[in-house]
């Protein structure tokens, strides 16, 4: 085993999100004995400049990316993402030499789950800018990254990967428990009692943060990129038949393992309902509370769906969603009787940096050439080991 004789190893884990607020760093102690466990050393999240963030969402857009664009931003992201990880090491008290290994997400910029023809051949696609090379050389730490395209080559969707942390660190003897990300997308991860890996199902359910973002942008003429603590929408109603019509989106009643995007729920999307809300007359502060439940409303009509598999008791909100505080309680007044709400962190790890942690996980896995991923979560038919490693100088 790589790092044995060690009781512990320093890892980093590096991730940005769909929403593409910036770049969240997380230096993690992993310890392994009969099982493994994690704890967070020191957390930062920096966000992008403007112009970096205006750059990457054009990448997202397949009518405005431009190839010199996405190659030259894989490599400044490489550059960004090196100099996150030299701030979280220094803001850690540490030094570059303590930590064994980097683990990269990297910023997805385009993932193509299902199938599209080219010629006559049927492809499945994602990709992940960043460039590993890039950190490795520049801190001079071996770098994992480029995770999904393996589960995509064993017929999986190469998402959600963070399920696999879920079962391995979270699951529990006797009660089940639901764990909700909430980043730009949303996604589940059902964990009944003393599951088996195959009893797991995770996938994403729809937006999260994603059109609630774009919706506080419009509303305050750009000065906010986000509704802070939920404050606009909870100034307004919810617009009950325009909710009822948007839960039509037919994503929602696909069966899972199923996948989303901005490919789907982004800015096109996003500005359709803008469109929609003028046309029918709501007002601003109306209408973000009908997003907001939206996406309340697509996570708990999915846990409703599994309450009947292994004693669901607990469901537990992370990412930056659980910080909004109209979305929590939309979410909690909506969850059946006798399932609590909690955020992460009551398991012992941050809602704002558990994605960061779980991709240092996948990497720690991966160099000790073990399986990462999960087939009952991503659909693949094997289980394999997900990344790509740079090493280190």
């Amino acid at each position: 085993m790589m790092f044995s004789g060690k009781e512990f190893c320093y890892a980093i884990g590096l991730m940005s999100g769909t929403s593409v607020d910036g770049i969240d760093a997380a230096v993690v102690k992993i310890y392994e004995n009969d099982d493994i466990r994690m704890e967070l050393v020191h957390f930062d999240s920096i966000q992008y400049e403007a112009a970096i963030r205006n750059a990457i969402l054009a990448l997202c857009n397949p009518k405005q990316a431009r190839i010199e664009m996405i190659s030259g931003m894989n490599m400044l992201l490489g550059e960004l993402f090196s100099d996150a990880v030299r701030k979280v090491i220094q803001d850690a008290g540490l030094q570059p030499e303590d930590i064994s290994f980097i683990s990269s997400h990297g910023q997805t910029i385009f993932h193509q789950p299902e199938p599209q023809l080219i010629g006559k051949h049927p492809v499945t696609s994602t990709l992940q800018i960043g460039d590993i090379s890039m950190i490795a050389e520049r801190t001079g730490i071996t770098t994992v990254g480029d995770f999904r395209t393996r589960d995509m080559a064993v017929g999986g969707q190469g998402a959600p990967l963070v399920p696999y942390a879920d079962y391995l660190l979270f699951r529990h003897r006797e009660v089940g428990r639901v764990l909700v990300n909430i980043g730009g997308i949303s996604n589940l991860t059902v964990l009944p009692a003393n599951a088996e890996e195959s009893d797991v199902l995770a996938y994403d359910t729809g937006p999260g943060n994603m059109i609630i973002d774009y919706f506080a942008n419009q509303i305050t003429h750009g000065k906010r990129s986000f509704d802070q603590d939920g404050r606009i929408a909870s100034a307004g109603k919810v617009h009950g038949p325009w909710l009822e019509e948007l839960l039509r989106e037919p994503y929602y009643s696909q069966t899972p393992p199923k996948s989303t995007g901005r490919e789907l729920f982004g800015e096109v999307y996003a500005r359709k309902l803008w469109d929609e809300a003028n046309r029918l007359g709501i007002s601003e502060e109306d209408r973000i509370a009908t997003v907001t439940t939206l996406t309340a409303k697509t996570i708990t009509n999915e846990i409703d769906r599994h309450m009947a598999k292994g004693s669901i008791r607990e469901v537990y909100i992370s990412g930056g969603g659980s910080n909004n505080l109209f979305l929590m309680k939309q979410i909690e007044s909506a969850l059946p009787n006798g399932v609590t709400l909690r955020r992460m962190d009551e398991l012992g790890v941050s809602a704002d940096a558990k994605e960061a942690m779980v991709f240092a996980l996948l990497g720690y896995q991966y160099l000790n050439k073990r399986t990462n991923n999960l087939p009952s979560a991503t659909g693949a038919t094997k289980k394999v080991m997900m990344g790509k490693v740079a090493w280190g100088s």
